[in-house]
């Protein structure tokens, strides 16, 4: 495939995250990012899907921020409301479920070899933990092939303020519709606070050091992706500030997303499962433990 750079990309092309990026891009049927809020995946799905593009790809979008539409109706989140910016236990499960059935379909409706499927797994807090865990259905072999690649963004420190930075200022001053859906500051230090409780339990680092550590980080992530191909992607590029946002797409890209009466059928299917919430939420807070 010959590369058309009719769209511009924000990292330097010379740079080993953009090469690495050119060659998933000509090898890969599903490459997914896994991660933290504000460690870069957003930037660098935007990169992937601009880059897979010039290559004359079809770029299919795989995202929980943009699934998780479908299954917050106004009576879902009556019965199972948001916690302090949290989405429910029930359908955090129920998104997982879902994404292991989507991107069966997805393979079965986009055969082709140029079709390639761009996925983002926060996994922490059991958001799209289920696409970590190996399970006897369809979607495995899928998850598991040698063509799909599990990467797990771990920026520096130094990559992670200047993030928390953005982060600030995207919050106050919203460039892209979808900034809006972005984990606020608040939200991005209560994850690593999790994350750094698991790292602990897992015998990974101290749990009194509250600061952001990025072995610790990449550690988790290794260990709750060991069934997966995964490899980890240093980050060590801070960008100089710009009018342009990680979501400003110059591309075709096709979301994949539920129906709402799918989303519901999700819902209705965990219930069942888990008629103790309490259990179900016991399941939820160890959803490093893969």
């Amino acid at each position: 495939m010959t590369e058309d750079t009719t769209y511009p990309l924000m990292l330097p092309t010379s740079s080993a995250i953009s090469t690495r990026l050119h060659e998933l891009a000509r090898t890969q049927r599903m490459v997914i990012f896994a991660g933290l809020p504000g460690v870069g995946k957003s930037l660098l799905i935007r990169e992937l899907a601009h880059i897979a593009h010039g290559l004359g790809r079809r770029v299919h979008l795989l995202q929980w921020d943009v699934a998780r539409q479908s299954f917050v109706s106004s009576a879902v989140l009556a019965k199972y409301p948001d916690a302090a910016g949290v989405t429910h236990a029930v359908i955090r499960k129920a998104m997982g479920l879902w994404s292991r059935n989507a991107v069966v379909s997805w393979a079965a409706s986009n055969p082709d070899a140029t079709d390639l499927l761009i996925g983002e797994t926060p996994l922490i807090g059991n958001r799209f933990i289920e696409l970590a865990k190996p399970m006897s259905d369809e979607a495995e072999a899928l998850l598991s092939a040698d063509n799909t690649c599990f990467l797990v963004p771990v920026p520096s420190r130094k990559v992670r303020a200047a993030i928390e930075g953005a982060r600030e200022a995207s919050t106050a001053n919203p460039r892209h519709e979808r900034e809006r859906g972005d984990a606020r500051p608040n939200v991005m230090r209560a994850t690593w606070e999790e994350l750094n409780r698991a790292a602990a339990l897992l015998g990974m680092s101290n749990s009194s050091d509250q600061t952001y550590n990025p072995g610790a980080y990449r550690d988790v992530y290794l260990n709750v992706l060991k069934h997966r191909r995964c490899e980890v992607l240093p980050v060590d590029i801070v960008l100089p500030p710009n009018n342009r946002s990680v979501y400003d797409f110059q591309v075709l890209s096709q979301d994949l997303a539920p129906t709402p009466a799918e989303g519901k059928a999700f819902i209705e299917g965990v219930e069942q499962t888990y008629p103790d919430l309490a259990i179900l939420e016991e399941e939820v807070s160890h959803w490093y433990a893969v």
